[in-house]
């Protein structure tokens, strides 16, 4: 039977308690997934990080990671490569500690480079990554570069596709409003998710998946503003997308990502079983 998850990108809303006890209210509200940010910096102490991992298993509470936004592995700049990958290191081995099962981050921008050139410093970064990973011993891995909103960034669906071939201990995260921002709101009906999903399948033989959702605002350069799950007059449509998830039978871990992160998480997984029951 294929799983599908449903939790908070960061603290829930309704939570104030301390960080590694957080999956104890996820999974008191009635969620099961959780998405710890380090996306301005890792932070977190060892001691604390084993404490989250803990928790999440007492709690059964799938843990993913979100490396730090100053990511940029096709810049133009040595220096700026440099830091991130030191900044992907201290990801790794944080999300080690924690436990967590992808380490989701942004892997740059174009700036003055062609898609193609962009692409290849960010590889040539990548093994420099892997080399440093390997040579501190860090082993239990697996990065997931994100589809990215801005037609500025690298992370077409295309990108994260071929970045996921080529390397090991990648997989791909797909954020579903991303893709909708990028391509001016492309993504209109359950067609549309089929075709990413087989895509996926197609290229990378996989049939579990990392996502974000959310409701996005954008302009013809792509993503501008997040949005509730209520704000209708925004895409990408999430019905459709629930469907095709049932009808293709996946593991999914669903993150959401709108400003009610958890409150919004809980209607998606509504909408979910009420799909689901009508099967």
């Amino acid at each position: 039977m294929f799983q599908v998850r449903f939790g908070p990108a960061g603290r829930p809303l309704g939570y104030n308690g301390a960080t590694e006890l957080a999956c104890d209210y996820i999974r008191e509200i009635g969620l099961d997934a959780y998405e710890y940010q380090a996306t301005y910096g890792v932070k977190i102490k060892k001691q604390s990080a084993l404490k989250l991992k803990e928790n999440s298993q007492k709690n059964d509470v799938l843990v993913s990671m979100h490396a730090p936004y100053y990511i940029n592995l096709s810049s133009n700049k040595d220096d700026v490569v440099e830091r991130s990958i030191e900044r992907l290191v201290q990801s790794a081995r944080a999300a080690e500690w924690i436990g967590a099962y992808r380490i989701v981050f942004h892997p740059g921008f174009y700036t003055k480079y062609s898609p193609d050139e962009a692409m290849g410093r960010c590889q040539k970064a990548i093994n420099i990554l892997e080399g440093q990973l390997s040579s501190k011993g860090i082993k239990d891995y697996t990065f997931a570069p994100e589809t990215t909103g801005k037609k500025s960034q690298l992370g077409s669906l295309d990108e994260i596709i071929k970045i996921c071939e080529v390397n090991d201990n990648f997989a791909p995260t797909v954020d579903f409003a991303h893709l909708y921002a990028r391509s001016i709101g492309g993504i209109k009906d359950q067609d549309d998710y089929s075709r990413i999903f087989s895509k996926l399948e197609d290229e990378l033989g996989i049939k579990t998946l990392h996502c974000h959702f959310t409701r996005i605002e954008y302009t013809d350069k792509g993503e501008k503003r997040h949005h509730t799950l209520r704000e209708r007059n925004y895409g990408p449509p999430l019905k459709p997308l629930l469907k095709e998830i049932i009808e293709r039978g996946w593991n999914v871990n669903m993150i959401c990502e709108t400003p009610f992160r958890d409150e919004d998480a809980l209607l998606i997984k509504d909408d979910y079983q009420l799909i689901l029951n009508q099967k």
